[in-house]
């Protein structure tokens, strides 16, 4: 899923400056949570790729043959990516993005690379996507790796699994990580949004880092989440914070909590952030 980075990253971009002259022993200085931006930052931009695919490949009837839903996500994917070079043998998908003429963008992203998406059922009756990706493009970066996505059908949600590389096109800076989540509807249904609970881990330029994401909600018409936390550990085991909470229907307050420091933020539905003036205090 999309977890809003270029939002978040407005919104903790003014850390920094803040923390500048007084952090806690314990807290992020300025230097590291420069650093936490940045990584948190490339790191989205390569989940958020492999995502936008991935939601491509929702679009199947749940409860059908695997060859039957193989064959409808085909038809979605042509319908949707001309530019796409589609083959289907049993109920794998080999998706081309690129090859041929014709729009290559969905939502926002446009692709190049390969995509190889095969459908199948466990013994519980359970839908299994698995995904794999090659030099899967977008604007930002391009990565490789594999999913795997599990559809529960007595309580609606989708586990996904993954363990993926990447590149940033605009300098070459490398990493790797995996994920593991729980992603569910929000009580509007999936039009409305997600709600998501899970870890990542990754290697980055400076060492090893973690995201913890507890119970964190994401309206597809916000810019940021409207519920939840991040918490992120770098490399040193320095913590950060970041929650979320719904004031009205125009804004979403964001705070960031590192060491004894905390700082507040209000994000408004056309991105712009403002701060508190308390911030620090």
């Amino acid at each position: 899923m999309n977890l809003r980075p270029i939002a978040l990253a407005a919104a903790t971009a003014l850390v920094p400056a803040l923390l500048t002259g007084c952090p806690a022993s314990e807290a992020m200085t300025t230097s590291e949570a420069g650093q936490a931006i940045e990584e948190a930052g490339i790191e989205a931009q390569a989940s958020q790729a492999v995502n936008g695919t991935i939601e491509i490949s929702t679009n199947f009837t749940i409860g059908q043959a695997v060859e039957k839903a193989a064959d409808e996500l085909k038809s979605f994917v042509q319908s949707q990516l001309p530019c796409a070079e589609v083959t289907l043998v049993d109920h794998t998908l080999t998706v081309e993005y690129g090859v041929n003429p014709g729009n290559c963008t969905y939502k926002g992203q446009t692709y190049t690379g390969t995509h190889t998406i095969t459908v199948s059922k466990d013994d519980q009756g359970e839908v299994i996507v698995e995904h794999t990706w090659d030099k899967l493009q977008n604007q930002r970066v391009s990565v490789s790796g594999s999913a795997t996505v599990t559809w529960n059908l007595q309580d609606p949600s989708r586990h996904v699994v993954h363990d993926l590389t990447w590149t940033r096109l605009s300098d070459g800076r490398t990493g790797e990580g995996t994920g593991d989540a729980i992603q569910k509807p929000l009580s509007g249904g999936l039009k409305e949004g997600i709600s998501v609970d899970g870890d990542r881990q990754w290697n980055g330029q400076k060492g090893e880092w973690d995201l913890a994401i507890n119970n964190v909600e994401m309206r597809w018409i916000d810019p940021i989440p409207q519920a939840g936390s991040y918490e992120l550990t770098n490399p040193a085991g320095k913590k950060a914070t970041l929650t979320f909470t719904r004031i009205d229907e125009d804004s979403i307050e964001a705070d960031f909590v590192t060491g004894n420091k905390e700082y507040t933020f209000i994000v408004n539905k056309d991105g712009s952030v403002q701060a508190d003036k308390n911030n620090g205090s």
